[in-house]
């Protein structure tokens, strides 16, 4: 490619609403536009890089035997009603109406479509089958931001494995485990797989495959002596046991006036280790206490997983005084109605002589024996693990790292299978529901995670594997035909051995030249002027380092091949 003929709208300063240092500089080395919120126009310099990306994607789905699909991204509401995610996925499923008021959703995912078509498979022998596709997902996300890293409509990879029991399953899982840490190898990035929830998707397990970066939008868990680590939707951790002093006949109802939050009941005589926090929550429509340690934050998420509510969300303070009386502050499980169930953090569990509110407005309880005083429906992990505490594998003090995810792998099981009747017939002649996997990575998203590790002040550091040009050949003077005709030379030869290169044969000053490939972050440049070409020399830089070598012209393209093959 020539320089000349590129179209690069290259900018001087990025956008005031750019803040991820991705969106700033795939803004400004004119990679890609914002159309509106959420929606972007790659130019050819970002649709080479996602196409790379996408290549290396497609190359190792295809290595583990993966077929790959396309298939619509508009969906009849039918067919994710009978997955029964019509309703549950909200405001983020765009929907509309056709001509005829059909109802239809543009996919978010396609885990209803592949389990449909895999109703055509009749025989076990047909198993295991690994499908995939490259295709464009719709989601109406309220807070769009960070450019390529939270949009509404994106590339992704998705595939999904098809076997007749769950050992298959796991095989399949492995599988694509290791394909993925493949992916991340080859697109230089340092992503760590974690446990994670598998929230809307449901099944029985997934991990997630997190890039440290200060713009991603989840915190994981992370232990520095062991292999442990965990989204916090998920992680865990060691609770230091606490001993309680037995507590009274009964809980004592005392007044604290304008005591609304955990400090200020501290700060009267109620250690938080020994207050109970109560969130009402609305599950499906039903009223629901959560409750945790006073020190401790509830992860909504984990309520989410652990109860399988579909519609989850806070009570509002007039929801509260209906169904109990008070407003928050002071909350409290203690005598509520039966048909209200109550979850419980499980480091609560045998605690006593514990503080909460007495669902009477300035007024809590203590003395409160958890045990005899409130009706528990279950104890379950529903804390969010902080920084500092220790790791249940191993004790050493856990660290929280701020993450990009990158891709995420689910282990469904036969949720979408049995919903569209996706069944065999085994060795034995039984029909058997298919066992399904789903495997994630969205293309853009992990286009932008390279941006956003892969920099420097002078601009974009793309690694070679999906650099939109491997090299660029700087011509130092166009008017210089010595020059020109050297770098004409090795242009020619450079694509002849497949070389991604360009040549910069614009009239402009080399100090321009050189700040533009190092800010699009082509990773090695050869620059050709006229007195190295009299010498018989080239310089020969590399991106990363920005060290420069002088190559005999000879060699140059030799070097170059050898560098890149």
């Amino acid at each position: 490619m020539r320089w000349s003929n590129l179209f690069t709208p290259t900018l001087r300063e990025a956008p005031g609403d750019a803040e991820a240092a991705s969106h700033q500089l795939l803004l400004r080395g004119g990679f890609m536009r914002q159309l509106h919120a959420g929606h972007y126009s790659m130019l050819p310099l970002g649709w080479k890089v996602h196409e790379k990306v996408a290549k290396i994607v497609r190359d190792e789905m295809n290595a583990i035997g993966g077929q790959e699909f396309l298939l619509p991204a508009m969906h009849p509401k039918a067919l994710w009603e009978a997955s029964g995610r019509w309703d549950g996925m909200g405001d983020e499923m765009f929907r509309l109406h056709d001509r005829s008021g059909t109802e239809v959703g543009l996919g978010m995912t396609h885990e209803e479509v592949f389990a449909s078509i895999a109703t055509e498979i009749n025989s076990y022998k047909t198993l295991p089958q690994i499908w995939y596709q490259i295709q464009w997902k719709f989601r109406d996300e309220p807070r769009p931001k960070a450019g390529l890293l939270r949009v509404r409509e994106f590339a992704m990879k998705d595939s999904y494995s098809l076997d007749l029991d769950h050992a298959g399953l796991d095989a399949n899982f492995d599988k694509h485990h290791d394909a993925y840490v493949r992916i991340f190898d080859q697109l230089d990035l340092a992503a760590m797989p974690v446990e994670a929830s598998s929230g809307a998707m449901g099944g029985a397990g997934s991990i997630e495959f997190m890039v440290p970066s200060p713009s991603g939008e989840d915190d994981v868990v992370r232990c520095p002596d062991c292999d442990y680590r965990a989204n916090v939707e998920r992680a865990t951790s060691k609770v230091t046991p606490i001993t309680d002093d037995p507590p009274p006949a009964e809980p004592e109802k005392f007044p604290t006036p304008g005591i609304r939050t955990i400090k200020a009941l501290e700060a009267a005589g109620a250690p938080a280790t020994s207050q109970m926090k109560s969130m009402i929550m609305m599950l499906d429509g039903k009223v629901t206490i959560a409750v945790v340690r006073g020190d401790q934050k509830l992860n909504i998420q984990k309520l989410q997983d652990s109860t399988g509510a579909i519609d989850l969300r806070p009570a509002t303070p007039d929801e509260t005084v209906e169904h109990l009386g008070a407003r928050p502050g002071s909350l409290g499980a203690v005598g509520v109605a039966n048909d209200i169930a109550i979850y419980v953090d499980a480091s609560l569990r045998g605690r006593t002589n514990l503080t909460t509110g007495a669902n009477e407005d300035d007024f809590h309880y203590r003395g409160v024996d958890i045990e005899r005083d409130i009706n528990v429906a279950e104890y379950i992990d529903l804390r969010e693990v902080q920084a500092g505490e220790h790791c249940h594998v191993c004790g050493a003090t856990l660290e929280i790292v701020r993450c990009i995810e990158a891709g995420h792998i689910f282990k469904l099981g036969t949720k979408y299978a049995e919903a569209m009747g996706a069944q065999v017939l085994d060795a034995d002649g039984k029909m058997q529901t298919i066992v399904m996997g789903s495997y994630g990575i969205g293309i853009g998203r992990n286009m932008a995670a390279i941006a956003e590790t892969h920099y420097d002040e002078k601009g974009l550091v793309w690694p070679a594997s999906v650099a939109p040009f491997e090299v660029v050949l700087t011509v130092m003077n166009m008017s210089d035909s010595d020059t020109v005709k050297a770098a004409e030379t090795l242009y020619d030869e450079l694509r002849a051995a497949r070389i991604d290169v360009l040549i910069d044969d614009r009239d402009a000053r080399a100090g321009v030249k050189f700040a533009d490939s190092e800010l699009i972050g082509i990773p090695y440049r050869v620059t050709l002027g006229p007195r190295g070409i009299k010498d018989g020399l080239v310089e020969f830089t590399e991106r990363k380092t920005m060290q420069t070598e002088e190559v005999a012209l000879g060699d140059i393209a030799a070097k170059v091949i050898a560098t890149l093959v």
